[in-house]
């Protein structure tokens, strides 16, 4: 399954320091952007599978299902 997130990049000192706007607490840095972008996708990554695992492990589900919205930019 393909989701798309919003990546920020901000240069600090010798650093770039990245973010995903959707999702608090996903965040990392790089010496470039491409090292970043790369440390940025693990982190997102490692997030939703522990926020998933998190939940399964303390919830009763009356049902599971994928839900898509359109936003305005």
């Amino acid at each position: 399954m393909k989701r798309e997130f919003t990546a920020v990049y901000k240069k600090s000192g010798k650093w770039i320091l990245a973010w995903v706007e959707e999702i608090p607490g996903v965040n990392t840095q790089g010496r470039t952007i491409k090292e970043a972008k790369e440390n940025l996708k693990e982190a997102v990554a490692l997030i939703l599978e522990t926020n998933r695992s998190l939940s399964f492990g303390r919830m009763n589900f009356l049902k599971r299902e994928p839900l898509s919205i359109n936003l305005v930019a």
